[in-house]
């Protein structure tokens, strides 16, 4: 395993320009992925040649814009296997998640139930829950196992007829563990309910085909897809969009507006209110672009020999306390005997090591394993072996400052 991964060493660093001119070890891609030139000179190139509003402009600018911007819906489209259509650009998964909560509060009435779990990103949780304060309908939070793994017997007990809604991460944040969104989304339509699934983090790790997973809702952010940041996507197959309230007003979702009355354009329009993110849209086209040049089974096997390596060399360190023992990708989290979380990660941080500490936006979860907060380290495509070997040094390293 050593030797297979110093052969990776490098491989695709050098295409992530923020590395040529630094010693930086960068170990939280799970917050937000560094960017690949492609991303990079793609919304360059649009700013120098092509920059304009797009849908109604008529000079040859608008034109390219207009046509640059529909090609990155394509571009993610089929990156999920989904139709154009079915693709609403949006700020980032939070504002995709609070557009769908948003308009199906409107729908919601006391006596129905949203159903959630307690490994949710706080951006999955809170909209559900204030969805639910303001309709009146009931919260319900389906536990963890001590693994990390979804409790399918409570999650089924508090799944019934009354529940309306599901959403649930694809990929915890914090434990690394992958549900099976296509099971999950069999159960919920068996109770008449709709479902979203969270796939922030599972958009950069594993292949995602909406078809397959059948879900009502999916969403995802640009910036942990090697992305920009400041868009994200929500896909819905038709019917799932054309029930769903519009999220705010203005701008290219009108379809004709009188002072008696407004309509509103069919989606993705209706929920792409005033001018939209261009220029990053059009990078998160470039980046799904170059995560399909590379290939998913590069991607897997290179993710997956980053954590069977780092798992390994944490596991020679007793103090360390594994957030779940569940199988894992592409995130660890952990604490130290004896040692703050915030602790871990000033030393880490002296040494040019970035991690993530604190409770990493989940603090329901945090609180079921009865811990304040965690260290987290997270891959991506430019991380490598050398990486896990300083990231382990400096930790030791730390461990002996604070005892």
């Amino acid at each position: 395993m050593r030797l297979s991964m110093i052969g990776w060493h490098g491989m695709f660093k050098k295409d992530f320009p923020i590395f040529k001119k630094t010693d930086m070890v960068y170990l939280d891609t799970a917050a937000s992925a560094q960017k690949p030139a492609a991303v990079l000179r793609a919304m360059d190139r649009f700013y120098k040649t092509a920059y304009s509003n797009v849908h109604r402009g008529q000079c040859a600018w608008a034109a390219a814009a207009t046509k640059a911007y529909e090609a990155a819906r394509q571009n993610v489209a089929d990156f999920i296997h989904a139709d154009a259509a079915n693709i609403v650009f949006t700020r980032g998964a939070t504002d995709a998640v609070n557009l769908v909560a948003a308009g199906m509060a409107q729908t919601l009435k006391p006596g129905d139930e949203v159903l959630i779990s307690i490994a949710e990103h706080h951006a999955n949780f809170v909209p559900w829950q204030q969805a639910c304060l303001k309709s009146g309908a009931t919260f319900q939070v389906a536990n963890i196992l001590p693994s990390g793994e979804l409790d399918r017997a409570d999650f089924a007990r508090k799944l019934t007829p009354r529940t309306k809604v599901v959403a649930i991460t694809h990929l915890s944040n914090v434990l690394g563990v992958l549900n099976d969104a296509a099971a999950l989304t069999r159960s919920a339509h068996a109770v008449g309910a709709r479902i979203l699934i969270d796939a922030a983090q599972s958009i950069a790790h594993v292949p995602l085909d909406v078809r397959e997973i059948g879900c009502d809702f999916l969403v995802f952010s640009g910036h942990k897809l090697y992305g920009p940041t400041g868009v994200g996507v929500l896909y819905g197959p038709a019917d799932a969009l054309a029930n769903l309230p519009p999220y705010q007003f203005g701008g290219d979702m009108i379809r004709q507006v009188a002072v008696s009355e407004t309509t509103f354009a069919d989606a993705p329009a209706k929920f792409e209110a005033g001018t939209p993110m261009i220029a990053e849209a059009v990078g998160l086209g470039a980046a799904v672009g170059y995560l399909n040049r590379i290939g998913w089974d590069k991607i897997r096997r290179h993710e997956e020999e980053l954590m069977e390596y780092a798992l390994a060399e944490l596991a020679k360190i007793p103090e360390v306390r594994l957030m779940g023992t569940a199988e894992k990708q592409s995130v660890i989290a952990f604490t130290l005997d004896g040692i703050a979380a915030e602790d871990i990660g000033f030393v880490l941080g002296k040494k040019n090591i970035c991690v993530r500490v604190g409770h990493h936006c989940a603090m329901p979860l945090h609180a079921h394993f009865g811990r304040a907060a965690s260290a987290r380290i997270s891959f991506g495509l430019y991380n490598d072996a050398a990486d896990i070997d300083r990231f382990i040094a400096a930790l030791r390293e730390g461990m002996r400052f604070f005892k």
